[in-house]
């Protein structure tokens, strides 16, 4: 799928295909992998580079940002995605959520094989006396679920939903 998008005033056309993670940046391939660690919160590695990007709603855009940098970005025909509850875009393919710190799981909130919604709590992770609910970053199934009790290192798969 392409997109027009505005990334801090200029335009961009951005092309991804989610089935190889490959994508197009003004017909300059790159390859790319997105993983979300916490709700607003991604873990992408772009030709070879980790990248740790918050994002979070902006007006009728987003601001994401890394490496000390904002940019502000917003998708030139915002009805061609998908949309859920909060206005948040919702991630395509399958999604691998990282743990973004290391923990224990203190509480499942879905099971394999689960119909989940964007947004819906998939499990509780507990670091440092605070927990912290991990949310999923699409609708669709639960393929995995770390277990209950489990201590997770950060950067550690906690669940996959597809």
């Amino acid at each position: 799928m392409t997109y027009e998008i505005l990334i801090n005033g200029t335009k961009r056309s951005v092309a991804w295909d989610s089935a190889s993670m490959a994508a197009s940046i003004d017909g300059r391939k790159i390859h790319a992998d997105v993983a979300a660690t916490s709700s607003g919160a991604y873990s992408v590695l772009l030709d070879g580079r980790v990248f740790e990007v918050t994002v979070e709603k902006d007006g009728d855009g987003w601001l994401l940002r890394t490496e000390g940098r904002e940019f502000h970005v917003r998708i030139a025909d915002p009805r061609s995605l998908r949309r859920g509850r909060d206005g948040s875009v919702e991630m395509e393919g399958r999604q691998q959520i990282i743990a973004p710190m290391p923990g224990k799981i203190v509480r499942l909130l879905a099971a394999p094989g689960q119909k989940v919604e964007l947004g819906q709590g998939l499990l509780v992770i507990e670091a440092m006396k605070m927990q912290n609910e991990i949310r999923s970053p699409k609708s669709g199934t639960v393929e995995r679920v770390a277990r209950e009790g489990q201590t997770v290192t950060a950067g550690e798969i906690l669940a996959v939903v597809v």
